[in-house]
């Protein structure tokens, strides 16, 4: 007979989703924030072709801010759209790495950590029973 190993709970939840709420939460915020420095000192007289990465930035940090909490309430659009943005993530980061369109001005050098940060959400968000508590 197999016994199930204890599972840690923090404010009650499982200890996973309290790791992927707060990296979410440390991530998202540190887009946004980042993304309205790169807007605030954009020169937009010419519109250079990195104000897409600048919007970008943003607009993904605020994203992942809000899938994150929906994550954090167990709601189906939380799991829904953080897989969404990470599939994202992993498609625009490779089409850079690949020297392919992609939007303007990804950097190059954090597109692997980025790629592999977004497996890895993947990989915990598609555990059946993370599934099973999300997808409720």
């Amino acid at each position: 007979m197999k016994t199930k190993p204890p599972q840690i709970f923090v404010k009650g939840k499982p200890l996973g989703v309290f790791i992927l709420f707060s990296a979410q939460l440390l991530v998202g915020a540190i887009h946004v924030f980042f993304g309205l420095l790169l807007l605030s000192f954009e020169n937009f007289s010419f519109l250079p072709l990195t104000v897409g990465y600048d919007v970008y930035t943003f607009f993904f940090g605020l994203l992942t801010l809000i899938f994150a909490v929906y994550i954090w309430r167990s709601n189906k659009v939380g799991w829904i759209g953080t897989i969404a943005l990470s599939l994202f993530v992993i498609a625009a980061d490779s089409l850079t790495l690949l020297n392919l369109p992609s939007i303007p001005g990804i950097p190059e050098y954090p597109a692997f950590a980025e790629i592999g940060y977004s497996i890895m959400v993947i990989g915990y968000l598609s555990l059946g029973h993370v599934r099973k508590r999300l997808l409720r």
